[in-house]
């Protein structure tokens, strides 16, 4: 009986890494993003144009994991007073993430450029999902009057000690830095 016990032990111990380096490099960023949840950071404007985000280099920023379900994750990003921002991050089938940007009026309605986002089209890391924009979005940034938008590429970043939001797209990147070591307060 004893070995038995200690065959099964041994068995576990030994397929232990196995499972632990099994998962996807999508699959650990999502984690990575769950065992923040419930928390808020403050973050602030690392790269952009020094007039068009004039605005956010002065105002508070922060982001909260607000919500954490097996496959979607919320964070409402604020800016000052304004709450009107959630990156959506859902997983896909195909081991792929989704992002996208839910856009709200103070209201609750939602704001006529919103839900747009992309889907990982490569595996990315655990630390770097990548998120290029999706035909939904390049559809609604040509109806809105905002073609430029078409070529932008979204991405997370996801260390021990920050999380980055990034928006690149020729002629702009927007980058925005949370740090983790500290949670703030919830706005």
């Amino acid at each position: 009986m004893r070995a038995r016990t200690l065959i099964a032990l041994i068995l576990a111990l030994a397929a232990a890494p196995v499972a632990a380096q099994a998962q996807t490099p999508s699959a650990a960023f999502f984690a990575g993003l769950t065992r923040l949840c419930g928390q808020t950071f403050s973050g602030t404007v690392v790269e952009g144009d020094p007039v068009a985000d004039a605005a956010m280099r002065q105002a508070r920023l922060t982001m909260t994991v607000a919500a954490c379900a097996a496959e979607e994750i919320r964070i409402p990003f604020r800016v000052g007073a304004d709450a009107s921002r959630t990156w959506v991050i859902s997983r896909l089938p195909g081991d792929r993430l989704r992002l996208k940007h839910d856009h709200r009026h103070p209201d609750g309605t939602e704001d006529e450029v919103s839900q747009y986002g992309g889907d990982t089209t490569a595996p990315g890391a655990p630390e770097l999902q990548s998120f290029p924009a999706d035909a939904y979005s390049i559809a609604l940034f040509t109806r809105t009057g905002r073609a430029v938008s078409n070529a932008n590429v979204w991405s997370l970043g996801l260390t021990r000690e920050v999380f980055t939001y990034e928006l690149a797209r020729p002629g702009r990147l927007f980058r925005v830095a949370f740090d983790l070591k500290a949670p703030a307060p919830a706005p």
